[in-house]
């Protein structure tokens, strides 16, 4: 937790616990109940509770195997840190549904089943698929395939779906069937200088940046460089492994050192997405792995300055006086406009650049970003997406069979009326 981290690092839990308490501090809206101790009602709910729940009432066989060793669920993964809940599973969809399953079944003109059975008692998680019952009330438990009730697929129809009436319905029929789609960095939408850098190219002993808290694996890897063809860097005047590049991006640049490699194809670049963390001058924080720079800002235009690398410190840790090495890495998120995709919403990582070599006044390390460039590509992407309100097909604003973690509730899912008219 926050607790024990450098600095005020939170778990994802342990922040919407806190969030929902300083949204409703005292209950009367109504949120948060749902973050309160079961244990010392009207109290936060701790992030221990958060997992012993978890584990005690969605990991099929983990109280057993727990109970089995006079322990808790929450202390066995304390002990272990993993859980097998089954092995050699093998093909579900094509599974037998159990008898005692099948009560006055329906099957539909699609070879659904749908039974007045209920649901066997297991441990489970909320979220997961949710296949609305057919009129009269029956869950969908299986397909009937060759005269055979089977599990399934967790889809509508309950089948592999090479033709996917979600995406028809919802406003996207040309890719209702698996295709080829070009992507923003594809050739044919790249200017002639322009190349796809790979931003989320990873070494192999580092995951993201929050692997540099450890200073083994600091040592093993702890810088950036861009990874160049031959081919590219001659055609770009590059001459050597070393030299300082600028990567311009649509709303900005960074600029490092060039790795020049066979290592990566002809027209792409990488850089490694571990490094680069900062901190601004004047503020202690984490040393290993972290340059300190200076922030300059003129309008919309903003620009980060490195002013020390990494380097030996003093520490409680007789380590930190053995970092020999001071290159840390160069930024490079701050340059990448968002890009998020029209269906999904996810970031679409990969960048158009330009690479050059560094321009007169360039530094190693500098970043440079135009934050209303950045709105402009961010509402340009929104722009491509197709709204709920004009491609709905039941007046919702997604579609609620799909894969949830947790699951809101159905009337969650519900356009506003003003909404639904186009108002």
């Amino acid at each position: 937790t926050r607790d024990v981290n450098p600095g005020e690092v939170w778990e994802e839990n342990e922040f919407w616990i806190e969030l929902t308490w300083r949204v409703d501090p005292d209950g009367s809206l109504g949120i948060r109940k749902f973050f309160e101790s079961v244990k010392n009602p009207g109290q936060k709910m701790t992030v221990d509770e958060y997992y012993s729940w978890i584990f005690e009432n969605s990991v099929p066989g983990l109280p057993d195997a727990a109970a089995a060793e006079g322990i808790t669920p929450f202390e066995y993964m304390r002990r272990y840190g993993a859980f097998e809940v089954a092995s050699k599973v093998g093909k579900v969809f094509e599974q037998p549904v159990a008898d005692a399953e099948l009560e006055d079944v329906r099957v539909d003109e699609a070879g659904r089943v749908f039974t007045r059975a209920p649901i066997p008692p297991s441990p489970k998680a909320p979220g997961g698929t949710k296949i609305d019952p057919d009129k009269e009330g029956r869950r969908r438990v299986g397909v009937r395939v060759d005269g055979e009730i089977v599990k399934g697929w967790p889809t509508p129809s309950g089948k592999l779906e090479f033709w996917s009436r979600t995406l028809h319905e919802w406003g996207w029929p040309e890719l209702a069937t698996p295709t080829y789609v070009k992507s923003h960095v594809h050739q044919q939408n790249l200017d002639s200088d322009q190349i796809p850098l790979i931003t989320t190219f990873r070494v192999p002993v580092q995951i993201h940046t929050r692997s540099a808290n450890a200073k083994w694996l600091d040592e093993i890897a702890h810088t950036n460089p861009l990874w160049i063809h031959p081919q590219d860097a001659a055609r770009v005047g590059i001459e050597k492994t070393g030299d300082l590049v600028r990567v311009e991006t649509e709303i900005g640049y960074f600029v490092l050192k060039a790795w020049i490699t066979e290592g990566i194809r002809p027209g792409v670049a990488a850089c490694s997405h571990h490094m680069g963390r900062w901190k601004p001058e004047g503020h202690e924080g984490q040393r290993i792995g972290m340059m300190t720079v200076a922030i300059d800002q003129d309008g919309s235009e903003w620009g980060l300055t490195r002013k020390k690398g990494g380097g030996a410190f003093e520490s409680s840790d007789p380590d930190t006086l053995r970092v020999w090495w001071t290159d840390v890495g160069v930024h490079q998120n701050l340059t990448h406009p968002v890009h998020p995709d029209p269906i999904s919403g996810m970031h679409c990582w990969h960048q158009a650049v330009r690479i050059k070599p560094a321009q007169p006044g360039d530094s190693f390390g500098d970043v440079s970003v135009d934050t209303s460039k950045s709105r402009a590509v961010y509402d340009k992407w929104l722009e491509m997406t197709r709204s709920a309100s004009e491609h709905s097909p039941n007046g919702t604003r997604r579609p609620w069979w799909m894969l949830r973690p947790v699951r809101p509730e159905r009337a969650a899912y519900d356009l506003p009326e003003p909404e639904l008219s186009g108002a």
